[in-house]
């Protein structure tokens, strides 16, 4: 079992690396893409305990409906946001993220 985890875990983390600047990806989305559809709470976790940040930019991946959710690098969810809009995401005015304009199609 933790064989099972350890490979999820660096699917996980291989397709994130993939997200380009300017885009962003769900915690379902990433699931999918690495094998379990069903394990989105699972990436959260990944995401979490991310050692190879930014190699690993777990600050584009977002909760589905585009809000911003659960950062733990500087500043938060405040320095999530900061970091996107640096990189050209596009934000709606209440503050979600325009999955349209910047969801990453994969």
């Amino acid at each position: 079992m933790v064989t099972k985890n350890i490979l999820f875990t660096e699917k996980v983390y291989t397709v994130v690396k993939k997200i380009p600047k300017g885009k962003v990806a769900t915690y379902g989305q990433i699931a999918r893409l690495a094998g379990n559809p069903r394990a989105a709470r699972a990436v959260g976790m990944c995401m979490k305990n991310n050692p190879y940040a930014p190699v690993v930019p777990c600050h584009r991946v977002v909760a589905q409906n585009g809000v911003l959710t659960g950062y733990s690098g500087k500043g938060g969810i405040r320095g999530k946001q900061k970091l996107l809009k640096a990189e050209g995401v596009y934000f709606l005015k209440n503050n979600k993220i325009h999955m349209k304009q910047s969801g990453w199609n994969q």
